[in-house]
């Protein structure tokens, strides 16, 4: 039988270009950075196939170094995610590097390694939450990362991003169903590529993660957590701050061994002089004014231990939140701890009066909008200092560009303000109706402080054990979009109802808006009719 030589070569041409298509590799997530240190930073990336994990770098864009690093299956297909850690960089140093794969290599971009806190290095942050795809607003998280977080740190930095942006927290929420594997490509990495290449990315879990393998595949955490639940809840330090991450969600946030874990962290950072501040993230809030049903007693224990960190220690601290769709910015009453909502980079807004909401004496500020907060850490030894900067994207009723809507500033060291003084009522006889408490002007040697709370106490005792009235007062609350406070001065304060014929005892305290507390004034006295 005679074979038709032209039919053979041409159906063996078909069979090698075909097997050579389905070889071909392609890039589906960009590379992105992870767990970086002094000395070595994580890169991650996905493909279509192909084991070759491959990251070439160096000190100019010539690159001229290579680090090789492991692939492993993401979805139970031929695609790929690739983890190379490099190793042997110098602290607090510019880097361009590029990944490659098969014939797939990516563009060059650049990092910064972090400094040792000894380098006493200033740098900043973002946070940012619950940017999970809305398909009323598909487009939402890239908007906030490329027309928000990237436009924002052109205009407002000389330089490149690495060089102004140190690192990307992200309290939870990162797609709507993590079980879902397109979304991650689709709605997380792909939206926000140009700034997960060059600045390292630091998330936890929330509840729309779902406890995916896919979030545990995708990420390369520090794994210093309790080894039985590696990446769930870890640490990582940059200069003079540490950042903690916390699993708040179901299974987890009743854990013995995270609680105790985060117990035993805090009592070794309060002995490491080299550390300032404490920032921690989790997904669900102790308190929410925008949706009371998303709060978690687990998020309260993280507060109260960070409350006797911070106060015992003399280290401010922050924990940042999300799962309600909005901003808010709150502070413990007797500690230098701050409550922040990161939250909306991407999913629905929780507008005012769309949920059940309250007023806690803890906020500030909240507002139903989109956007990011931005930290600058000061890291001098003499005077350290974080400033925290909300920037708005708005809503859909008003659109805000990169628009500074909130901003506090903390100092380590104390400031203490004048203490104030009483003036009325002050061995008077008043009405059993309650009376207007009187206290002097604010006074500090701290040049641009100004009075921004107030914290009165009446008692039958002059040990004031148990006040029969505490009023705590900010000189603003941004509540359903109004300013509840705008007519208080702070310096007077009227009592509730009092028993007939009872001696009782008054006393206040002023503080400034860097959380500094005055001593508490001497007591007065007055006597009801």
């Amino acid at each position: 039988m005679k074979i038709n030589r032209t039919l053979v070569l041409f159906l063996l041409t078909i069979s090698f270009f075909g097997t050579a298509q389905k070889k071909d590799v392609t890039l589906l997530v960009q590379p992105y950075l992870q767990d970086a240190s002094p000395n070595s930073i994580k890169v991650l990336w996905e493909t279509s196939s192909g084991e070759e994990s491959v990251v070439e770098w160096g000190l100019t864009p010539k690159l001229g170094k290579k680090a090789k690093g492991k692939a492993f299956d993401i979805n139970f297909s031929e695609s790929r995610i690739h983890e190379v850690k490099i190793e042997g960089l110098k602290r607090f140093t510019e880097y361009y590097y590029r990944v490659k794969t098969g014939k797939a290599t990516s563009d060059v971009f650049q990092f910064k390694t972090p400094p040792f806190a000894k380098d006493n290095e200033s740098f900043r942050l973002v946070a940012m939450s619950d940017m999970q795809y809305d398909h009323n607003e598909p487009d939402k998280f890239s908007e906030v990362v490329n027309q928000g977080i990237l436009e924002y740190f052109k205009k407002e930095f000389e330089g490149n991003l690495p060089e102004n942006l140190a690192m990307v927290l992200v309290p939870g929420d990162l797609v709507e169903n993590g079980a879902k594997y397109h979304q991650w490509k689709d709605h997380f990495f792909n939206p926000a590529e140009k700034l997960f290449a060059q600045v390292p990315l630091y998330p936890v879990p929330g509840n729309h993660e779902r406890n995916s393998a896919f979030y545990f595949k995708y990420f390369s955490l520090p794994e210093n957590g309790t080894p039985a639940y590696a990446e769930h809840w870890w640490y990582k330090d940059y200069g003079n701050t540490r950042i903690i991450g916390l699993n708040s969600n179901a299974h987890y946030r009743n854990s013995s061994e995270q609680k105790k874990w985060l117990e035993e962290l805090l009592e070794e950072i309060a002995k490491e002089d080299q550390i300032d501040f404490v920032f921690a993230q989790l997904h669900h809030p102790h308190k929410s004014e925008l949706w009371i049903p998303g709060e978690e007693d687990f998020s309260g224990v993280v507060v109260k231990a960070l409350e006797k960190f911070t106060t015992e220690s003399g280290k401010p601290s922050i924990h940042f939140f999300g799962h309600t769709h909005g901003y808010s910015r709150g502070q413990s009453k007797d500690h230098k701890h701050l409550w922040i909502n990161v939250a909306s980079a991407g999913g629905a807004i929780d507008n005012w009066g769309e949920f059940e909401g309250r007023d806690y004496e803890e906020f500030s500020v909240t507002q139903d909008e989109y956007g990011f907060v931005m930290l600058e850490v000061d890291g001098s030894q003499e005077n350290p200092k974080f400033t925290v900067k909300r920037i708005s994207r708005g809503n859909q009723e008003h659109f805000r560009a990169n628009e500074q809507r909130d901003n506090i500033t903390v100092w380590k060291n104390e400031r203490k303000p004048e203490t104030p003084k009483t003036i009325s009522p002050n061995n008077e006889n008043v009405e059993i109706t309650g009376t207007l408490l009187k206290a002097g002007e604010f006074s500090s040697t701290f040049k641009g402080t100004f009075h921004a709370a107030s914290h009165w106490q009446v008692a039958t005792s002059k040990d004031f054990a148990k006040p029969i009235f505490d009023s705590w007062k900010q000189y603003e609350n941004w509540y359903y979009k109004e300013n509840r406070q705008k007519d208080d001065d702070l310096s007077d304060e009227k009592t509730n109802r009092l028993k007939p014929n009872t001696t009782y005892y008054w006393r206040v305290r002023y503080r400034d808006q860097n959380l500094n507390w005055s001593d508490w004034s001497d007591s007065a006295i007055f006597t009801t009719e």
